[in-house]
């Protein structure tokens, strides 16, 4: 599954971020493959929030659509 199909509430971990420079982004956010987050808000047609402690993210949906998750 990928991070834009999840729904608003639901706990997830990351699976696996696919390219190196957004997963040292990422990293420097604290979403590393094994982290667990919540999906704060998910807008239609735009960006995926996800709530990484109490740290909010926007994922654009581009993106979002290339980062493999698990629910939990």
């Amino acid at each position: 599954m990928t991070l834009d199909r999840i729904s608003r509430g639901q706990k997830i971990d990351i699976v696996s971020i696919p390219d190196r420079d957004i997963k040292d982004q990422a990293i420097r956010l604290g979403i590393f493959e094994g982290a667990r987050v919540t999906c704060f808000e998910k807008l239609p047609a735009g960006p995926v929030v996800i709530l990484n402690r109490k740290q909010k993210i926007a994922i654009g949906r581009k993106l979002a659509e290339r980062i493999q998750v698990k629910v939990v």
